[in-house]
């Protein structure tokens, strides 16, 4: 592809103290069909299943599917909009924020992508931990949660090291296995609670008013901390899979699999009233060995979830905000992950303020997504010097208030109609980043390169 920059004319004195992980890449391992698939696995997210759980009561089973179907486009179009930048130059998410926050101001946005990823994590783990337990319980009488939780996530944080090379074979392998389960647990649900489901729905009229502009935002939202940094995934991309082709991996991978699970929250948490999925797939099986494949597809799920996108995000941050390596910056995450203390959050109490959660940190992502583009695609058009970008005594050194100053302000825009937080934080923030950048002196160094590049 004639875009791809291969960074040839990268000053090597500039990076000869990078750790190597936040380098331009050198090797790109992915194709059209190995991305899809690492997408795939990565997007099969317990936290899909609690967000159709808190639909309940508000919508219809068609509008539910319609707010994925919209949440899940909008998700493909972000992630090929962020990730063009380092497939182009091969950068990770950290190094691409510094033409826009400067190399002391990429804290900001950092911690804002890394904190909910360690929250989903830990969330997550405690959910696929439980699954584990329950498989232990029934095969050998053995149960104690903590321990299977602290194990669990040890071994999360160990496939996580190995890095994205380990990352592509586990979730290649994984996504056959995770459709045919996904499609066998829609049919148990549907088939099993039909009676219990058709009662629910009876007295269901649903809205297209704020409820499910409110409910696309709580499915884009799972995938808001995503979007942000999606050059760490795209930078592992052949040379040959332009935008529209990634664009359209990107639907293919999320929309069945946030689809499925969306639905299985929506409709086993309307049957039984219990929105934990590994309560509900012990109890309903009918077979101990269905039950237990079920059970591990569940804790397995996890762990292609976790390891892609709420482990690598946080653990770059790390890596460039506080110069920890690769390895002490996956434990760190691994530990923090545990401090969120998940076994609070998977109560049936916690389901709505999961989505609260989720619309409360895209109120923030949003903001980010909107400066992010507006830098690369608006005042850089498309163009970057590698080495200014790995200089951190250079133009970028510091921290931009231009951009700082516009994330704060489409923050407290959208926070004026949480339910749409991502969506209403975006042209504000645009339009903010715009004149900030043209206006402010502060901001004079980080205008190099840019068609606001003064003398």
């Amino acid at each position: 592809m004639k875009n791809i920059v291969e960074n040839k004319h990268l000053n090597p004195e500039l990076v000869k103290n990078v750790d190597p992980d936040l380098q331009p890449t050198k090797k790109r391992i992915m194709d059209p069909v190995s991305y899809a698939a690492s997408f795939m696995g990565g997007c099969v997210s317990i936290g899909t299943f609690s967000m159709g759980a808190g639909l309940i009561g508000a919508l219809t089973v068609t509008q539910a599917i319609l707010a994925m179907v919209i949440g899940c486009l909008v998700i493909a179009i972000a992630l090929v909009i962020i990730g063009q930048c380092g497939h182009k130059y091969g950068i990770p998410f950290t190094v691409q924020l510094r033409s826009s926050f400067g190399t002391a101001g990429i804290k900001v946005p950092g911690l804002l992508r890394g904190i909910p990823a360690i929250i989903w994590f830990g969330f997550q783990s405690w959910v696929g931990a439980g699954a584990i337990n329950s498989c232990l319980d029934i095969l050998f009488g053995f149960d104690n949660l903590p321990v299977i939780y602290v194990l669990f996530t040890i071994l999360q944080v160990a496939l996580a090291i190995k890095g994205f090379e380990g990352i592509k074979w586990m979730e290649n392998i994984s996504c056959i296995f995770i459709i045919a389960i996904l499609i066998y647990m829609l049919y148990v649900v549907r088939t099993q609670f039909s009676t219990e489901i058709d009662d629910v729905f009876a007295g269901i009229k649903g809205t297209w008013g704020m409820p499910f502009w409110a409910a696309t935002t709580s499915f884009l939202g799972i995938y808001s901390t995503m979007i942000i940094n999606a050059s760490d995934y795209s930078r592992n991309v052949k040379e040959n899979v332009g935008p529209v082709k990634t664009g359209s991996i990107y639907t293919i991978a999320i929309l069945p699999v946030t689809l499925f699970m969306g639905l299985i929250g929506l409709l086993v948490t309307a049957a039984t009233g219990n929105s934990d999925p590994v309560v509900v797939f012990s109890t309903t099986m009918g077979s101990k060995v269905l039950t237990i494949v079920t059970l591990l597809f569940i804790a397995f799920a996890q762990v292609t979830t976790n390891v892609l996108n709420n482990i690598v995000p946080p653990a770059y941050v790390l890596m460039e905000a506080f110069h920890v390596k690769w390895k002490l910056s996956t434990v760190i995450v691994g530990v923090l992950s545990i401090c969120c203390m998940p076994w609070k959050l998977v109560t049936d109490e916690s389901a709505a303020g999961l989505n609260l959660f989720t619309q409360f940190y895209s109120a923030f992502l949003g903001p980010i997504f909107a400066v992010m583009a507006v830098d690369y695609f608006v005042l850089r058009r498309q163009k970057l010097d590698i080495n200014m970008m790995y200089d951190k005594q250079g133009p970028f050194k510091g921290v931009n208030w231009a951009a700082i100053i516009a994330i704060l302000f489409g923050s407290l825009c959208s926070l004026l109609v949480v339910e749409l937080s991502w969506y209403v934080s975006l042209i504000p923030t645009a339009v903010a980043y715009y004149f900030l950048m043209k206006k402010m002196k502060v901001a004079a160094p980080f205008c190099k390169g840019t068609i606001f590049e003064r003398e």
